[in-house]
């Protein structure tokens, strides 16, 4: 228990720090409203004929006036004209999974020992499944539940068809969305990439307009979405009264490595099924009815750097099974990538104190103390929402501990990975899905969204929400949200 003094101490510094924030946050205001009521309150002291002598000794005659309002009226349309379109998200889907394709961890360990003759294969994927932070609900497609897996081309086109056919349904019932009123389409999937694509698929399935302008995005890993969601904004701000539909998903069919090796046996027991859908529109009307209003995207890539271009790397082993390869190093490359991702979206959403906090202290590191900690940006001030990319227990625990965040700012990304699994790059909106099922999700409140991918990227978005959003009835979380959040122990024995 702390002392008197100690405690008092604490609560002076905190009072100090609100009360610097609200000064720098609110420096002009505070600096101009003296002024403004200082002029009011002297023409006000001012006589009709001292105001009329006033207004005659500026000399301004009708062609001053004219001209003076015209360049107002000039320079209000040229800014009108040059912002950039406003693009709302009007409604978003996520895929629910049968109980049909459930895996729970005897299951899983099971079809393991069955398909492998290497027991250490079968106990390091044992260890890896008790501290993954996955629950007993993650689903696999129906192609991985054979023994041995079947990951046929036709397997794998069915679980695409099942995972973006049910999420893009879902949407349209959510919206009213009516084919013919789709004008862009935007589909990412990172590993499974077929001939036609699966923009094509989509296009074929709903009859889409024949002047659509469609993308398919591969190999972008699970920062996908947001590289998506990044081509349909710009999209939208070249072509007015539009509509997209963005698609993220991963099929995870074909990606089941048979193989023994330590670094690539880890997806197998991290990745899930999973698929969301976004609609996007840049068209006023949309407005009334939007959850939320795109206001940054910031992408970085760090792939110049060798290390960070292979520490997620589809490959074949020794034997000829092919896999994707996680490096020892990936933590410390995301890191990087977040740091450096940070930096540039911090001066776009942090408020002016933290900003001047931060430069200070790099200043003092520079010049006076080289041993000086630097200043972590505190962004529970900028953001009251946090969708951390589901990868793992250890990329929400790094980030958690990086940004200084709360176990609540992680819960949806916890809870996500446990109902859902890594779901790649339809994870974020799984958490935001939970969010809004907690009912937490007010108008106003800004989320931040945060996905990692191969190459290597760090990519974020920033939302503002626009309603209170009700508590849905229909989501992917609506049969099980009563019992999260749950605990999830650092290891569960199995």
């Amino acid at each position: 228990m702390p002392s008197g003094s100690a405690f008092s101490g604490s609560v002076n510094l905190k009072h100090v720090k609100l009360g610097y924030q609200y000064l720098v946050n609110h420096f002009l205001t505070l600096l101009l409203v003296p002024v403004m009521a200082a002029t009011a309150l002297e023409l006000a002291r001012l006589g009709p004929g001292e105001l009329l002598s006033l207004w005659r000794s500026l000399e301004l005659d009708l062609v001053h006036i004219l001209c003076s309002a015209f360049l107002v009226v000039f320079v209000g349309t040229v800014y009108v004209m040059s912002r950039p379109r406003p693009v709302y998200l009007v409604d978003y889907a996520c895929y629910k999974p049968p109980a049909s394709c459930r895996v729970p961890f005897a299951t899983f360990m099971e079809h393991t020992r069955l398909i492998s003759d290497d027991d250490k294969s079968v106990r390091f994927q044992t260890r890896i499944l008790e501290r993954s932070g996955l629950g007993e609900d993650t689903c696999l497609p129906p192609a991985n539940h054979y023994i041995p897996p079947n990951p046929s081309m036709e397997a794998s086109r069915a679980e695409a068809q099942l995972v973006i056919f049910s999420a893009i349904d879902d949407l349209v019932r959510r919206t009213g969305l009516k084919p013919k009123d789709i004008d862009i389409l935007v589909v990412n999937c990172s590993l499974f990439s077929p001939t036609p694509s699966l923009s094509a698929m989509i296009i074929n399935k709903y009859k889409l307009r024949s002047n659509i302008r469609s993308f398919n995005l591969s190999g972008m890993g699970c920062s996908a979405g947001l590289i998506s969601i990044d081509l349909a904004r710009d999209m939208l701000q070249v072509h007015p009264n539009s509509n997209a539909l963005v698609v993220s998903t991963e099929i995870i069919t074909p990606n089941f490595y048979q193989g023994s090796r330590r670094d690539m046996l880890l997806p197998n027991c991290l990745f899930r099924m999973g698929a969301a859908a976004i609609l996007l529109s840049n068209r006023r009307r949309e407005a009334r009815r939007a959850k939320y209003r795109l206001v940054h995207v910031v992408r970085t890539h760090k792939g110049s750097d060798d290390r960070a271009y292979r520490c997620v790397y589809e490959e074949e082993d020794e034997q000829g099974f092919s896999g994707i390869s996680l490096s020892k190093e990936l933590m410390a490359i995301a890191g990087d990538a977040l740091k450096s991702n940070i930096t540039t979206i911090g001066p776009l959403v942090l408020p002016m104190s933290e900003q001047l906090l931060f430069f200070f202290r790099l200043v003092g590191r520079k010049l006076v103390n080289k041993g000086w900690r630097p200043y972590i940006p505190d962004f529970k001030l900028a953001f009251e929402h946090f969708c951390i990319h589901a990868g793992g227990r250890a990329v929400i625990d790094e980030l958690q501990k990086n940004l200084q965040l709360s176990p609540r700012h992680v819960e949806a990304s916890r809870m996500t990975l446990h109902r859902f699994g890594n779901t790649s790059s339809s994870s974020l909106w799984y958490e935001l899905a939970y969010i809004e099922a907690k009912g937490r999700m007010r108008r106003g409140d800004r989320v931040w969204q945060i996905g990692f991918g191969s190459g290597f990227k760090c990519n974020s978005a920033v939302w503002k929400c626009l309603r209170s959003i009700k508590t849905p009835t229909n989501g992917p979380w609506d049969d099980c949200i009563h019992r999260y959040p749950v605990d999830v122990p650092e290891v569960v024995k199995l």
